[in-house]
């Protein structure tokens, strides 16, 4: 069978991967792509009888799956999660720290509530899986860190104040550990989509008139989950660090770097052009 991914194929020829969020959207269609590849696929997700449905569908079609029902705040279930999908396969080669919720509204309409709710999952659930997954990575003298944060880490749109913050501390945080983990030959990436088509509304908090407009985008992407999994997999297979999607992303992306101040105004712009379409 000709992989899909020849890399990350001859990178890690015992394909054992970890994926967190692994129920719907992207992490599902990281999981389906990597299943047809022959991976071992360890899936983590807080919806059980969605997880259940995925973890039968792809035992069925011949995949070594083991689904975990947990939640990415609770340190313990996805240490416990990991260190017993990476003994049972003798070692890890790949963790996608993938799970995630949005929340929309200015620094004082968002609640204190939801303040705490969204660093839970979006920054303390990557903290959480990395430091599960860091041991079993470094003792292969080889692997693969991926972290999912979004094109909001550095678009920094109003209105979506907490979303942006967390998605920031998970590409500092990847950004850390590319030097931290080098010397025991572990590649961190760090993945930067803009909207795409996904699951991540299911859960929103926010305003009605938000939901709508995050909505409307989504709808108007022709990017889907299936699209970021293969680009997310094939890029870091190749040992880029920063993944931003699609590809035309990724001027918003220099434009950032290069010139802050003048970028910044330009959101503005941009998001008022998306109210009125």
């Amino acid at each position: 069978m000709t992989s899909q991914f020849p890399r990350l194929a001859s990178r890690f020829p015992r394909k054992r991967a970890f994926i967190t969020g692994a129920g719907s959207g992207l992490g599902l269609a990281m999981a389906e792509a990597l299943a047809k590849d022959g991976w071992s696929l360890g899936l983590f997700d807080f919806n059980l009888s969605r997880l259940a449905t995925v973890e039968e569908q792809l035992s069925s079609a011949g995949v070594s799956v083991v689904a975990y029902p947990g939640d990415v705040t609770h340190a313990d279930e996805l240490t416990v999660a990991v260190n017993t999908f990476a003994t049972g396969r003798d070692g890890l080669d790949l963790m996608i720290n993938n799970a995630g919720v949005a929340c929309a509204g200015t620094l004082m309409e968002t609640t204190l509530d939801n303040w705490q709710w969204i660093i839970s999952i979006n920054m303390m659930g990557v903290v959480h899986g990395c430091r599960a997954a860091i041991p079993h990575l470094q003792r292969n003298g080889s692997g693969l860190l991926i972290n999912v944060a979004s094109a909001a880490a550095f678009a920094s749109a109003p209105g979506m104040v907490s979303y942006n913050a967390t998605k920031a501390a998970v590409l500092s945080i990847s950004e850390s550990l590319c030097n931290e983990l080098r010397p025991s030959g572990t590649q961190v990436s760090v993945v930067m989509p803009t909207y795409f088509k996904s699951g991540l509304l299911d859960s929103f908090r926010g305003s009605a008139e938000a939901r709508s407009l995050a909505e409307q985008v989504m709808d108007q992407s022709g990017y889907t989950s299936v699209d970021v999994a293969r680009d997310v997999l094939t890029l870091a297979g190749a040992g880029e660090t920063y993944i931003v999607l699609p590809a035309s992303a990724r001027a918003l992306w220099r434009f950032k770097r290069w010139m802050p101040r003048t970028f910044l105004k330009s959101i503005i712009a941009m998001r008022e052009r998306m109210r009125r379409q």
